[in-house]
């Protein structure tokens, strides 16, 4: 493994992924990363689907924690497999980073744990409906800058920091959970 994904399990918490019990919306996402030819990771283009704020998005794979789930990393895996067809059952699981909110939702609104999955194997999304397309992301590209930009979010008319890659534009809390992985 690389480095960065090296230093990356190490910075990573670990734990008890059980959200507590009460009325907070919660959702977990996966942060997939593979090294060959070099530390990247993989993203997907969200469907346009009326009512989702995400709709059309570059995003990591993830979603709303069910019930079922038991634990927010189980909520990861499984919406991976459902979006992406990609089972990291049989990855490594690096750890977990700290639950962010998106800044439309703010403090009171939905609760989104990123876990970070390490694999040796180049895996092969396969989309899911709640899927357009699936990309490989070179993390060192984007670290270098080179990918940096601006996006302007539509509704709001605010910029915010972001990455263009192969016409995909990464912003929002995608880039940053990603900011903080790469940091």
């Amino acid at each position: 493994m690389s480095r960065l994904i090296e230093a990356l399990a190490a910075r990573l918490m670990h734990g008890e992924a059980r959200p507590p019990e009460d009325d907070r919306r919660r959702a977990a996402v996966a942060v997939v990363l593979h090294d060959a030819p070099s530390p990247r990771v993989l993203l997907m283009k969200r469907a346009e689907r009326p009512g989702d704020p995400w709709s059309g998005h570059i995003s990591l794979p993830g979603g709303r924690y069910q019930l079922g789930d038991g634990d927010l990393r189980i909520t990861a895996i499984r919406e991976t497999r459902e979006e992406l067809g990609i089972d990291l059952e049989g990855t490594r699981l690096l750890g977990k980073l700290e639950p962010l909110h998106p800044r439309s939702s703010g403090p009171t609104g939905i609760e989104v744990t990123p876990f970070a999955f390490a694999t040796e194997v180049a895996l092969e999304p396969v989309c899911g409906p709640e899927a357009l397309a699936a990309f490989w992301l070179p993390l060192d590209l984007a670290a270098s800058g080179a990918l940096d930009g601006t996006y302007t979010y539509p509704a709001t008319a605010v910029a915010f920091p972001s990455w263009t890659y192969e016409g995909h534009v990464i912003w929002g809390l995608t880039r940053r959970i990603l900011d903080l992985m790469i940091a």
